[in-house]
């Protein structure tokens, strides 16, 4: 417990800076990893997402709430997909909310959030991937994280596997080399490692999937709406082809006679 609480508090340090975007001689390096959700057709892949709850569950939530995303989320056909007795199992078994009408707690159930975290300050990861998005940064242009994936998701993945094994002391304190971090050098020792979690699906659990797992179920608490979203614009996009042709059509009618007329 001691553990996963100093790997949480030193987790909310490392998510604090921007991310940054560049060569990595030095510089702050994120990768660009090909999440399925990416582009104008990507989705969430619901195995992925209910690997991710499984990495935040057993590391992330003893010091990270998810405030703004409702249990009863984690059944939806386009965020993790899960049973809805099993979401009502796990929400009982790994959260207690308070209630005010009993002035206690008690287990948590569908209908309630993911609570909150403040006991360590450590921020609430709700919206951490949007917030750590692409066009926050240097580039300056959301259509970026669009065309090469370049978000918050690879921020955070890049973040947790982007660790070099170097390590100082400065000022009394323990510095760890990270790629991806400002500056190169965190207070954070690695919250993740190989085979830390053991998948309930037998998946493989090394560093990398760690880290692109737990930061695409992020994305989605961030973004629950995504795929939704894509579906309404590619049909507005499509209606509006079609209405742009045929108003085309109706003019070059409407204006044929009377510019066939010669004075």
């Amino acid at each position: 417990m001691l553990k996963k609480l100093a790997l949480g508090a030193a987790f909310a340090l490392a998510l604090a800076p921007a991310a940054s975007f560049a060569a990595p001689d030095g510089e702050p390096y994120v990768e660009d990893f090909a999440f399925s959700f990416e582009g104008p057709f990507g989705k969430y892949d619901q195995n992925q997402l209910q690997r991710g709850l499984q990495v935040y569950t057993e590391v992330c939530a003893v010091c990270h709430g998810l405030r703004y995303v409702p249990l009863r989320t984690l059944s939806a056909e386009s965020g993790p997909g899960i049973p809805e007795e099993q979401v009502r199992a796990y929400a009982a078994e790994n959260f207690e909310v308070f209630d005010e009408e009993l002035d206690d707690f008690r287990p948590a159930t569908p209908t309630d959030h993911f609570p909150q975290v403040t006991s360590v300050g450590a921020p609430d990861l709700s919206l951490m991937a949007k917030a750590r998005a692409g066009f926050h940064g240097p580039y300056g242009l959301g259509i970026n994280q669009l065309i090469k994936g370049i978000g918050g998701a690879e921020y955070i993945a890049s973040l947790l596997a982007g660790y070099t094994g170097e390590e100082k002391e400065e000022a009394g304190v323990i510095l760890y080399e990270n790629t991806a971090f400002p500056g190169g050098w965190i207070s954070m020792a690695p919250p993740l490692s190989d085979e830390l979690v053991e998948y309930a699906d037998g998946s493989a659990n090394d560093l990398n999937n760690l880290s692109e797992d737990v930061a695409a179920f992020l994305m989605w608490t961030a973004e629950p709406k995504m795929m939704a979203r894509k579906q309404a614009g590619f049909v507005g996009v499509f209606f509006l082809t079609v209405l742009s042709v045929l108003l085309y059509l109706t003019n070059k009618r409407l204006w044929a006679p009377v510019k066939g007329k010669k004075d």
